[in-house]
């Protein structure tokens, strides 16, 4: 299924609902002028209707607004997680816990949890410190640096194959193939690179099978639930789950918190020169710059708010659109770390039962960014003969940004 293939509208789809809006091409928007950033180009479906209905992809509907992402995200009984990718792929492996609601996924929610305890945070916290200082240092005196690739792709996935014990030079394998998985439309080289995924995990997964260690692969391969230990498809299911997770959300991240600051000297110098402002700021970001917009399955005929919603419909819940919804954040498109942090309303990790387990850490390692950036490097900017290269997909992200600085 390709962007070009336009589903029949069904009869239980109002047209005036109807939109011809492709996420995978908002990119084009930023290109014409039309918005600064992926986050930007989505919000244009607040001009119209609160869920809209689009052809693409097989045809699905999109929540535009926080409170109906709120219903979404909380209600499994009618939305369900078991299928949140758009376009579908055809044979996919599972995403466990992800791919299963309540009470089902509960004890592998569970399991995967004991990775995120207190003492493990912290110490993959400092894995975070100790990598930003090294990258500072190394960076510093060369004035510029493509921030994605040398900065933004290698401190948190650092952390990642840390927690994994994977090799630190598979990063280059496996950047790519998190790529595709997570913004590409093509469904063939989507499931051709999960193959290639499940190959890679395979041998790691056999390794710990035979030599068991106290990273979160080990714990996955001799995990246990309800009593049992997980059999071979729990395992690779739960296993791609964090490898794809953990290889790109805070590395995305960082692009878009570098791409603003490198553009607003004014509150770069605020964080440096006032640093207890940085946990709001953490907060800020995430709720502008939202990332995921993944999909459910809606489980069965019914109605909600006068729409008929048909089983196996999908719906898409932007996460970047409950931040930027004015109904909920006043100013949305304005970074302000002024706020009340009671007052910050964003869905940046989900909510209810699918809540993303590792939000601490990822709050983390964007302080630590800020924290060990900004008063090493105060003063960078957009290189002007480079622009920012963004991406758009189920998980927004910015691919290149070049900066530039004094040494």
């Amino acid at each position: 299924m390709t962007s070009d293939t336009l589903a029949a509208i069904p009869d239980s789809v109002p047209p005036e609902l109807v939109v011809d809006f492709d996420f995978f091409s908002l990119v084009d928007a930023i290109e014409r002028g039309e918005a600064e950033d992926i986050q930007s180009a989505w919000a244009v479906l607040h001009k119209g209707p609160d869920i809209v209905w689009t052809p693409r992809y097989g045809g699905y509907w999109i929540a535009t607004r926080a409170a109906d992402i709120d219903v979404i995200q909380i209600d499994h009984e009618h939305f369900s997680h078991n299928e949140f990718d758009i376009p579908l792929v055809p044979g996919r492996v599972k995403s466990i816990p992800l791919s299963l609601d309540p009470p089902e996924h509960t004890p592998y929610r569970k399991l995967l949890m004991t990775a995120f305890t207190p003492q493990k945070v912290r110490a993959f916290s400092q894995i975070a410190r100790d990598t930003a200082q090294a990258l500072v240092a190394k960076l510093k005196p060369r004035g510029e640096c493509e921030f994605i690739d040398e900065f933004a792709k290698v401190l948190p996935i650092q952390v990642f194959l840390s927690m994994m014990d994977l090799p630190f030079e598979d990063r280059e394998w496996l950047l790519p193939r998190v790529e595709i998985a997570v913004r590409s439309a093509d469904i063939e080289a989507k499931t051709k690179n999960q193959g290639e995924l499940v190959g890679y995990l395979m041998q790691h997964i056999a390794a710990r099978q035979e030599k068991p260690g106290e990273d979160l692969l080990s714990m996955i391969v001799h995990g246990e639930v309800e009593g049992r230990a997980l059999n071979p498809m729990e395992i690779m299911a739960m296993s791609m789950l964090v490898l794809v997770g953990g290889l790109d959300t805070v590395a995305s991240q960082l692009g878009f918190v570098a791409h603003y600051l490198a553009r607003h000297p004014e509150q770069r110098h605020e964080l440096i020169d006032n640093p207890k402002l940085i946990p709001v700021a953490c907060e800020e970001f995430l709720r502008r710059f939202g990332l995921p917009n993944t999909a459910r399955e809606i489980t069965m005929d019914f109605e909600y708010k006068g729409l008929k919603f048909k089983k196996g419909d999908m719906i898409q819940a932007p996460k970047c659109l409950y931040g930027l919804d004015d109904r909920v954040n006043e100013r949305p498109f304005e970074v302000d770390f002024h706020r009340k942090p009671s007052s910050i309303k964003h869905a940046a990790f989900g909510a209810g039962p699918h809540i993303c387990p590792g939000n601490v850490l990822a709050r983390r390692e964007l302080i630590v960014f800020l924290e060990e950036w900004l008063p090493a490097i105060p003063d960078f900017t957009i290189d002007p003969e480079r622009p920012p290269v963004f991406a758009a997909g189920s998980v927004n992200g910015v691919d290149k940004l070049y900066l530039k600085w004094r040494t």
